[in-house]
């Protein structure tokens, strides 16, 4: 396997039977124990209206990280700008900036995070919901970090303490905004796995250096579960699929366990959609997990890789993210 940075994205978990604060100690118990094995960056995700998923709030989320890290990269995965005015997210993030100079990332993402009716009680006016507005929204953004086209708005904290910033993406759309801005761009192979080699390339066809970036730089977040055997690492997957599986039906709930996944009379159109979904995935123990990992970076020339990992139990989470460490060479 090519060295590559390898970082974490996590979104909180809520495991049945527990609460969402206890889920966000463990992301915190998470960013810990990742820093500590060298991982470059640990990421926080924006979802709304996810009873499997505590990270709703990223930058509130994320100063708790800060003041419990010490060393490892943190940000979002994304904030979702949709659902924020440009002038708040500066302001959070111009915060965080400003009381952990050189360890925060602003990763934006134009998709809301959630479904519609829960987007329009975020944003209040259907404007939110659409994707058209998203460059401009952008640029103001931007703006507020940079100062360019100053208006009579100055974001404090944010003028002059601006984050590093991130496109987020699932097609080419964003991959090429990326490009043509000159910004790295991160993309969701966790759950757009088809489209990952095509928007890279359009990435890096479109890409113009900037004050942001002089060479394209492109991330791809993976989902990862790694046990000591592959047997184990399926065994614990299994809840991973059937939240997806439940999610798109509508009927979004908690974390299941393992024993509840394994039980669940799946018909064959169920479990088609869990097999896609794993489809380019990493599963299995340390060997195939690294060999796994190894032939993504071959298809997709990725300058570092994100690994995310749903898995019921904070130890199995924990675990995974050791295992790949150690025979990847990361273990710190």
């Amino acid at each position: 396997m090519t060295d590559v940075p390898l970082s974490v994205l996590d979104l909180a978990p809520v495991a049945r039977g527990a609460t969402a604060g206890e889920a966000l100690r463990h992301t915190t118990e998470l960013a810990r124990r990742t820093e500590e094995l060298g991982y470059h960056r640990f990421w926080v995700a924006e979802h709304h209206n996810m009873p499997a998923i505590a990270s709703s709030a990223p930058a509130v989320l994320l100063a708790h990280l800060a003041a419990h890290t010490s060393t490892i990269r943190l940000g979002s995965g994304g904030v979702m700008l949709p659902n924020h005015a440009p002038l708040v997210v500066a302001e959070q993030f111009g915060t965080l900036e400003a009381l952990h100079p050189g360890r925060i990332d602003l990763g934006i993402g134009r998709a809301p995070g959630t479904d519609q009716v829960t987007a329009l009680a975020l944003r209040r006016t259907m404007a939110g919901l659409s994707a058209e507005g998203f460059p401009g929204e952008l640029a103001e953004l931007m703006n507020y970090f940079t100062g360019d086209d100053r208006g009579p708005i100055t974001a404090t904290p944010g003028l002059g303490q601006s984050p590093a910033i991130w496109l987020l993406g699932s097609s080419g759309f964003s991959a090429q905004l990326a490009g043509l801005l000159g910004l790295p761009f991160s993309f969701a192979h966790h759950f757009s796995a088809e489209h990952t080699v095509p928007a890279l390339q359009r990435y890096r066809q479109s890409f113009r250096p900037s004050r942001w970036l002089q060479q394209p730089y492109a991330m791809v977040a993976v989902s990862v579960v790694c046990a000591e055997t592959d047997e184990r690492a399926e065994w614990l997957a299994g809840p991973s699929g059937l939240s997806f599986l439940r999610l798109r039906a509508g009927r979004p709930e908690p974390l299941g366990t393992p024993e509840e996944a394994a039980a669940y009379p799946y018909d064959e159109r169920e479990r088609e959609f869990v097999r896609q979904r794993r489809v380019g995935q990493a599963t299995g123990s340390p060997e195939t997990v690294r060999r796994q990992l190894g032939e993504l970076l071959a298809r997709t020339g990725a300058d570092e890789l994100m690994l995310t990992t749903m898995v019921y139990d904070v130890a199995d989470r924990v675990r995974s993210f050791e295992l790949v460490a150690d025979v990847t060479g990361h273990l710190g």
